[in-house]
């Protein structure tokens, strides 16, 4: 239980970091504009309403800088490789890459919803002030725009009576990308729904692109300078703690107090951006490169089942066991990219994987290749990128689960295995091969190429793990699972009830694939 409530803890304070940096920056933005003298005039046409757009502007600037970082996979291979040295805690946050990734994304459509709300709140505002004829400082700062002060004067963006919330909307910039962005952010949300990821990934995988019309509308939104503040010089000459009462004297030649000048706020969203957004070109210039980098199918076999297996070869290709790639094949798509776990070892001088048709593209590919008569499809692929898998050799014990075509990323490391035995390598940890896995009326395994199977059937989980608690006391046991989220849930469980309260007795490392 030692490791499994260390990994536990440590991904909490790495979720409540980073909670409590939102709750820090929106509580910091929230009370500046409440608070500032420089907002003053602006608070008292749009009340707390300001303090709520801004503050929750500044916590979607935050996490759409964080949103990129967990699907760069060149850059998540690299903190693998650089973080092999490092203790396992460390390098299994790694693995929840993309689980951070769907948190951030929820964050930013809470404050998306709260950002809309208060600059709906707002548009009425400034729409009633514009519109007030009972002489009240808010009516006063409205018309400010009429009376020819200059450009700097204004403060209400609805600048006559008859100017609708809605033409303000459509013809400002801020507006404009405003309703771009929310709309991108809601087709990119719907769309990634697990029900909609599996059954129509393609509808997932060209929606998701949309994350691009979502940036650049970020970055430029705050352009147009809506909501506005007094400028320093304004608050030195007519201070509004000073000359806000007087107002009515604002145009009298021998009242000290003067017309406040008002500017717009500098567009922040794009420094925040910036620094992920050039990471994040740079990732796919990488993966455009090796992608263009020539692929050769040397084998094409047709399993049972629909279950093509491609044997390849690329030059300076290296992989681990566990690792996957991106495939396209170009005459199916020339934009889609689907990922596959790797089924070969490294010890062998091709690399493969396995496709079932589970969808359009995978059905598509397969038909392709069945119906290839002398030229084979062309594939591109990029990768390979590091998974959770790859610390398998890492452990004393190891435990591999897969449901479905989740066994193939485990055919790569009993492989693996397997050229270890044969060649006795002495950095092999792993000393046990417990019973394997799927009966097939062949004399080898079709993944695996072993004669040890794979046998199908529900494990009794309790049973499984209570054997390996007692034949391995001391051991460091490392579970695997490619398959269903409620599967996981059960192996996480049991990884947490049968792992030693003593950190030197038996502990058990739950450890999930994602893509």
């Amino acid at each position: 239980m030692g490791n499994w409530v260390v990994n536990h803890w440590f991904s909490v304070l790495f979720l409540a970091t980073w909670l409590g940096l939102n709750v820090f920056l929106f509580v910091h933005a929230f009370l500046s504009y409440e608070k500032a003298d420089k907002y003053y005039y602006t608070r008292e046409i749009l009340g707390s309403a300001l303090a709520w757009a801004r503050a929750s502007a500044r916590c979607l600037n935050f996490n759409s800088m964080l949103i990129l970082f967990p699907v760069c996979r060149n850059l998540l291979s690299f903190l693998r490789g650089t973080c092999s040295f490092c203790r396992c805690t460390l390098r299994k946050q790694l693995d929840h890459n993309l689980t951070f990734h769907k948190l951030v994304a929820y964050m930013i459509c809470l404050h998306t919803a709260i950002h809309i709300i208060a600059h709906l709140f707002n548009f009425e505002h400034y729409s009633r002030s514009q519109q007030a004829t009972d002489g009240s400082l808010a009516s006063i700062l409205s018309t400010l725009s009429h009376q020819e002060k200059g450009e700097g004067s204004w403060l209400n963006p609805i600048q006559s009576p008859n100017m609708t919330v809605e033409y303000v909307t459509f013809t400002s910039i801020a507006g404009l990308t405003g309703v771009i962005i929310t709309i991108a952010l809601v087709l990119m949300v719907t769309s990634a729904m697990e029900f909609i990821q599996r059954s129509y990934f393609e509808v997932f995988w060209y929606t998701h692109h949309i994350f691009i019309i979502y940036f650049i509308g970020l970055g430029i939104h705050g352009t147009g300078g809506i909501v506005r503040g007094q400028t320093e010089e304004s608050l030195n000459e007519s201070h509004p703690h000073r000359c806000a009462e007087s107002f009515k004297h604002w145009d009298d030649h021998d009242s000290h107090c003067k017309h406040p000048q008002f500017e717009g706020l500098p567009t922040e969203s794009w420094k925040w951006i910036l620094v992920p957004g050039v990471l994040y070109i740079f990732e796919r210039i990488l993966r455009f490169y090796r992608s263009q980098q020539k692929v050769v199918i040397t084998k094409v076999v047709m399993h049972p089942s629909k279950v093509l297996e491609l044997q390849m070869n690329k030059r300076g290709f290296s992989m681990e066991v566990g690792q996957y790639i991106f495939v396209n094949c170009p005459s199916i798509s020339y934009l889609e990219w689907h990922p596959f776990t790797l089924t070969s070892a490294p010890e062998e001088d091709f690399f493969s994987i396995h496709i079932r048709a589970a969808g359009d593209w995978t059905e598509n590919v397969i038909r392709a290749f069945e119906r290839q008569q002398s030229q084979i499809p062309r594939i591109e692929v990029d990768g390979p990128f590091g998974t959770v898998s790859e610390d398998v050799f890492q452990y004393e014990v190891a435990v591999l689960v897969g449901a479905g075509i989740g066994v193939t990323p485990f055919a790569s490391i009993l492989k693996s295995i397997w050229y270890k035995f044969q060649h006795a390598d002495h950095n092999l940890k792993t000393q046990t091969a417990g019973h394997a896995a799927l009966n097939f009326d062949k004399a080898t395994d079709i993944l695996t190429g072993l004669k040890q199977k794979t046998s199908f059937g529900r494990p009794m989980w309790d049973n499984e793990f209570s054997t390996i608690a007692n034949a391995h006391p001391r051991s460091v046991v490392g579970v695997f699972l490619c398959g269903p989220q409620t599967l996981a849930k059960s192996l996480s469980k049991r990884c947490h009830q049968y792992s030693s309260l003593d950190p030197r007795k038996v502990q058990f490392y739950f450890n999930k694939e994602n893509f």
